[in-house]
């Protein structure tokens, strides 16, 4: 049996290769004969280069115009740090293309079937071999010695230290294919089944015992040891839960574990599912990769364990989010579904996150590109007849003051019966950035009864989350409440809480109000040729640039841009690089806005609010 887990290779979509990457002993990484070094390409070297697993690559499209086998593998080389080896070599090129040599075999195939291999082939075959019999013996100590002392290896040894060398990552082979018009994939199949690892070649599975690294043998006979690597939902078909048997096996009805939820689970209908096709398991073993419906508790990147067992499965690292958008349902009736709704899609693509911004009360949904997004709009109208709003998100600016203020207030209500009085004196003064709000009670003489001095804290902490100018909280400041004045019958909490409203707006007139908006430490991995365009662009941003540093064949680029920039940094990033660069962020820290753009800001939120 072989599973095939086919991903798209697009960047927005790198969670469903990640996803399929826990769950596979071999990577196959398609290249495409005629069209370079794509984007696509890259990003898939990139992301699993430096991963603990076995790769491969597959040179698709060799039927194509302009198809160029050799090209293809030497652009590989020299813009990774993959040396892919052939083990299949074309034969014929573009629509010529009919068949491969197997260099392991000897034999060339061509329509399918056993053919003598040309002689125009033969040196590069012969060659190849050589270069392939060089990268075995470095596989394995024993071969390495052999291949010292002899010169060369038999077809034997050649076959075992394949397996041995891509099991390990020293090999990556290389091979041919048109899948388009079935030109070699048949070779393909059995090259996978002779040279690629297999669960039982690889059964020491690296986990997390008690929290600790550690390596589990995998069996049949072992511990159950299974992992969710995708989850997929439909309100016909139910929840679908994709997972690896890596140990032991499971069955319908079977109690387990799930160590993440610390929380028992039970195992429903089981099935091996090619596509949109199901066919039901009674059992699943240590290798196999099935579905599972109406688990309750495990979900993508949940491990499954036998009840009692102290093992789990690392999670992958998973990319940070570099695009955002601020999602409300269309109608109201939608508004109440559309929170179950987004639950379930966010499981199927862990790096789609939901975030509530208790600033700005926005829904912001967080991914890693714009058609990613799109998908998630198309699913919530197609599986749940969901309409949702995609937008900008808000930014989450703060308010503070530069200068110190000295004022006062009273307030006097008289309106028949008992009135209300308050009268507050405020030193007000700018604090360190990030120090946050300082009361300071300093009234002596008992000028205001300390039985309302809670109530002028409160009714500050009540304006300050309100804010002033903006709409937008206020931050970093202290209030010193120094003198003020009370009536016997008149004064209540709420009489000082609205004196002290007031009276910190008064201040806002005098102490220079500013406004602060969020700085995100971003790192732009570029190639080089691209370095001055994006530098020019992160400066129209209002960034900074930090420093400049190589890594391999790529610069990065260390800077700090606004938030209200970087929201839409990624498509003009991808415009500016041809799809090539990638940036990661963190916040930073808050600092002033610009006076042109505050104005603006200002000018609109109290827009808003008219």
């Amino acid at each position: 049996k072989i599973n095939i887990i086919d991903a798209p290779g697009y960047p927005d979509f790198v969670s469903e290769q990640i996803a399929a990457s826990t769950a596979v002993e071999t990577l196959l990484i398609v290249a495409n004969a005629a069209a370079g070094y794509e984007v696509t390409l890259e990003q898939s070297i990139e992301l699993f280069e430096n991963k603990k697993i076995a790769k491969a690559i597959l040179v698709n499209k060799l039927d194509n115009e302009g198809a160029d086998y050799k090209k293809a593998l030497d652009a590989i080389r020299e813009n990774s740090n993959i040396n892919p080896v052939p083990i299949m070599i074309p034969i014929g090129s573009e629509h010529r293309f009919e068949g491969v040599v197997d260099i392991v075999k000897g034999k060339a195939f061509i329509k399918g079937k056993p053919a003598d291999i040309p002689d125009d082939l033969k040196d590069f075959v012969a060659e190849s071999r050589l270069a392939l019999m060089e990268s075995v013996a470095e596989s394995d100590d024993e071969l390495l010695e052999k291949y010292f002392e002899v010169g060369e290896l038999t077809d034997e040894e050649i076959r075992k230290g394949i397996k041995i060398g891509i099991a390990n990552g020293t090999v990556i082979p290389a091979f041919a294919t048109s899948a388009t018009h079935n030109v070699a994939v048949d070779e393909l199949m059995n090259a996978i089944v002779d040279y690629l690892p297999s669960p039982a070649d690889l059964n020491e599975i690296e986990v997390l015992k008690n929290n600790e690294k550690s390596v589990i043998k995998a069996s049949i006979d072992g511990d159950l040891v299974a992992y969710v690597f995708k989850s997929y939902s439909d309100p016909n078909v139910g929840d679908i839960a994709y997972i690896r048997v890596y140990s032991g096996s499971m069955k319908s009805g079977m109690e387990v574990f799930v160590p993440e939820k610390n929380s028992k689970d039970r195992i429903g209908s089981m099935y091996y599912i090619q596509g949109k096709h199901r066919s039901e398991a009674e059992e699943l073993h240590a290798g196999d990769i099935g579905g599972l419906v109406k688990l309750k508790v495990a979900k993508t990147f949940s491990t499954i364990v036998t009840p009692g067992s102290k093992i789990r499965i690392e999670q992958p690292e998973l990319p940070s989010p570099v695009y955002w958008k601020a999602i409300k349902a269309v109608s109201q009736s939608d508004e109440e579904k559309i929170g179950a709704a987004l639950s379930k899609l966010l499981d199927e693509d862990p790096t789609l996150n939901l975030e509530v911004n208790s600033e700005t009360k926005e829904n912001v949904i967080a991914g890693v590109g714009e058609q990613q997004i799109e998908l998630l709009k198309k699913k919530l109208k197609s599986r749940y007849k969901i309409d949702a709003d995609f937008v900008t998100p808000s930014v989450p600016y703060k308010e503070t003051i530069k200068g110190k203020a000295d004022v006062s207030y009273k307030h006097k209500k008289q309106s028949g019966g008992k009135g209300q009085y308050g009268e507050v004196y405020f030193r007000v003064a700018p604090r360190p950035r990030g120090e946050g709000f300082e009361f300071i009670n300093s009234i002596v003489g008992g000028t205001i009864p300390s039985k309302f001095i809670p109530a002028i804290e409160k009714g500050l902490n009540e304006i300050m989350a309100k804010g002033i100018i903006s709409g937008n909280p206020i931050v970093d400041i202290s209030v010193d409440c120094y003198f003020g004045s009370y009536h016997d019958v008149d004064s209540s909490e709420m009489a000082f809480k609205i004196a002290s409203w007031n009276a910190l707006k008064k201040a806002f007139e005098v102490a220079q109000p500013i406004l602060l908006e969020p700085i995100y430490e971003v790192q732009i991995v570029i190639p080089t040729e691209y370095m001055g365009d994006v530098m020019g662009d992160v400066s129209t941003r209002r960034g900074k640039i930090l420093g400049m540093e190589q890594k391999g064949k790529k610069q990065i680029l260390n800077a700090q841009m606004p938030l209200a920039e970087l929201y839409s940094y990624y498509p003009a990033l991808k415009s500016l690089t041809q799809g090539r660069g990638r940036f990661t962020q963190k916040f930073s820290h808050y600092e002033k806005v610009p006076d042109e753009i505050a104005e603006k800001v200002i000018a609109a939120a109290n827009q808003d609010n008219n």
